[in-house]
C-alpha cells in the first residue's frame, strides 16, 4: 500500500515547493503533474500546432517525455499560461491521468502537486493539502523570482502589474474550467500562505498533513 499526500492549489502559492519538502521529510517520491501539463504545452508551440485546439494538445501529451519535467523552459511564464489552456482539454487529461496514478502507487508513498489531484487523480489519498494566497501575495512572489532571473541574465526586469493580470487569468481560467475545475477537494486541508514565509509554510503544512499520514504509517507497522 502506498501513502498519498495530494497538494493542490493556486498558482505561485508555494504548493510546489511544499510538495517537494514533505516529500523529503518523509523519504516519499515526487511528482509536479503541472510540469506534465507544461510539457504538453511546450510540445505544442515546438510542434507548431496550436494549444486551443485539442487534437494537437492531444498529439503532444501522446509525445510526453517527463524526464524533461526540469527543464528551464518548463518554468516560464509562457509555458505555465500554455499548461492552463491545453490542462483544459479533456483527451489530455485523460491521458495524463494514467501515468500519474500509475506513479501514485510507488511505495512507500508520493507527495503530487496539481490542481485536482485531491479531487480527481487521487480521490482516495492519505491526506489532501489545499494551498493558496492572495493574487497580489503570488504576483509579487513571481515577480521577485523573475526580477533577480532578470539581473543574472542581464535582461529587462519583469512587470508586476502584468504578472498580476496573468495570475488573476489563469485563476479565470482554471476555477471555471468544465472539466476538473481548481478547487479544495471536500476533506481537504486549506493552508493560505499569504503571510508565511517558507519555514512557516512548511511547519503549518506538516501538522496539517503529518496525523493522517502517521496513523497510515502505525497501521502498515502493526499489520
Amino acid at each position: 500500500m502506498s501513502i498519498v499526500i495530494a497538494v493542490d492549489g493556486t498558482a505561485a502559492s508555494g504548493k510546489g515547493t511544499l510538495a517537494k519538502k514533505l516529500a523529503a521529510h518523509f523519504g516519499f517520491h515526487y511528482l509536479d503533474s503541472g510540469a506534465l501539463y507544461r510539457l504538453v504545452g511546450v510540445g505544442v508551440v515546438e510542434a507548431h500546432g496550436n494549444p486551443n485546439i485539442e487534437a494537437d494538445a492531444l498529439a503532444a501529451a501522446r509525445r510526453i517525455d517527463h524526464t524533461r519535467a526540469d527543464d528551464p523552459v518548463l518554468r516560464t511564464a509562457a509555458a505555465g499560461t500554455l499548461a492552463s489552456i491545453v490542462s483544459a482539454h479533456p483527451a489530455v487529461r485523460t491521458a495524463l491521468l494514467d501515468f500519474q496514478r500509475t506513479f501514485a502507487r510507488l511505495p512507500p508513498g508520493v507527495v503530487i502537486d496539481g490542481r485536482d489531484i485531491g479531487t480527481v487523480v487521487c480521490p482516495q489519498a492519505t491526506a489532501k493539502l489545499f494551498v493558496e494566497a492572495s493574487a497580489e501575495v503570488r504576483a509579487h512572489r513571481r515577480f521577485l523570482e523573475l526580477a533577480a532571473k532578470a539581473v543574472a541574465e542581464n535582461s529587462d526586469p519583469p512587470d508586476e502589474a502584468r504578472l498580476l493580470a496573468e495570475i488573476v487569468a489563469r485563476d479565470t481560467r482554471d476555477r471555471s474550467r468544465a472539466v476538473a475545475p481548481l478547487k479544495p477537494a471536500e476533506d481537504a486541508l486549506l493552508l493560505d500562505t499569504s503571510n508565511l514565509d517558507i519555514d512557516g509554510a512548511f511547519a503549518a503544512a506538516l501538522a496539517l498533513v503529518s496525523p493522517r499520514v502517521e496513523n497510515v504509517l502505525n497501521s502498515l507497522a502493526k499489520g
